[in-house]
């Protein structure tokens, strides 16, 4: 409970320092995630269930590849600007108040921001042991290591 004393209980989500590093893929995808910023509330908070991240999105930027997980759930909320919400079957414009919900082993997806304003976003995510992330479009597989981070792998098992 020490740790947990030394941190406020309430701040302001934007005084969260953004992630040092802007995406944990390897190229060619992670030149892709640049204009992203994520500020990891939930580690701020030394939450363990779910994450938590306050995430912008440059014009241009996408929140992650198009993506599914095995066991893990997502859910997003857009506070600011009008991303594009694309899935493998559809793309639907997004607004402010607006918000979407991603069942493990359901659609794959991702938010691109189309416009010349920033987008931001809060995700929200379980952090279930054994996920592993599928990517439709892109030759890399993704599995959450037991030290809680991601391996990334080609598709054929093969490292980058």
């Amino acid at each position: 409970m020490k740790d947990r004393a030394a941190r406020p209980i309430a701040i302001r989500a934007d005084a969260v320092a953004p992630r040092t590093k802007p995406s944990n893929y390897p190229e060619p995808f992670f030149s892709r995630m640049a204009k992203r910023e994520k500020r990891a509330l939930g580690d701020f908070f030394g939450l363990k269930n779910f994450g938590v991240n306050l995430t912008r999105l440059a014009p241009g930027g996408e929140s992650a590849l198009l993506h599914r997980h095995s066991k893990q759930d997502e859910f997003v909320y857009v506070l600011q600007g009008e991303p594009t919400l694309v899935t493998e079957a559809e793309e639907i414009q997004l607004a402010p108040g607006m918000c979407a919900g991603f069942p493990a082993q359901g659609i794959a997806h991702q938010l691109i921001n189309r416009t010349q304003q920033d987008v931001v976003i809060l995700e929200i995510g379980d952090r279930t042991r054994g996920d592993e992330g599928s990517y439709p479009k892109d030759d890399i597989q993704a599995t959450l290591g037991a030290d809680g981070k991601w391996v990334f792998t080609h598709k054929d098992g093969t490292p980058y």
